[in-house]
């Protein structure tokens, strides 16, 4: 798989927030912010692949959508594809980036919880607030798995060189 090497957290952030605004669950933004982001030569069918993991996987209210997305996109840069058992270093290594997420995920969220259901309670969703705390969810999940990324394949956030390029002048 191709992958673009510089890449701007702050992009993927808004992109997923924007596809999520024109019409996208927050699970599909996710992963269509991070294959066009990174450039990756790999099908739309990705973003399918996440269409029934929205709303806590199918209107169930339980785990997140944005996070279910963002650990659909660990599992895409390291996850696996052969039978090699639990000890399997890259089966391993994504699960401890999963972990990462979710930990992160659970505090970034305000509210100590990753349940669709207890993040979405008391919000009125004739005015909006639903829609507004889900997008924001979802941009800020995207630009947490592109960090991770990022780190762990050793790429270049531009955000990081334009501040260092500010610096400078």
């Amino acid at each position: 798989m191709n992958i673009k090497d510089t890449v701007s957290i702050n992009k993927v952030q808004q992109d997923a927030e924007n596809y999520f605004r024109g019409g996208y669950f927050c699970c599909e933004a996710l992963m269509a912010s991070i294959r066009d982001n990174f450039e990756l030569d790999i099908p739309k069918e990705v973003i399918a692949m996440a269409s029934g993991m929205a709303v806590g996987a199918g209107r169930s209210g339980c785990i997140c959508g944005a996070l279910n997305g963002g650990i659909l996109a660990l599992g895409l840069f390291f996850g696996r594809t052969e039978q090699n058992g639990p000890q399997d270093p890259k089966v391993v290594k994504c699960m401890k980036l999963t972990n990462e997420l979710h930990d992160w995920f659970k505090e970034a969220s305000g509210k100590n919880a990753v349940c669709c259901r207890i993040l979405t309670r008391g919000l009125n969703m004739t005015k909006g607030e639903h829609k507004e705390q889900c997008i924001h969810f979802t941009g800020i999940c995207a630009a947490k798995v592109a960090e991770i990324i990022i780190r762990e394949l050793e790429l270049t956030n531009l955000d990081k060189q334009a501040t260092k390029i500010g610096e400078l002048i």
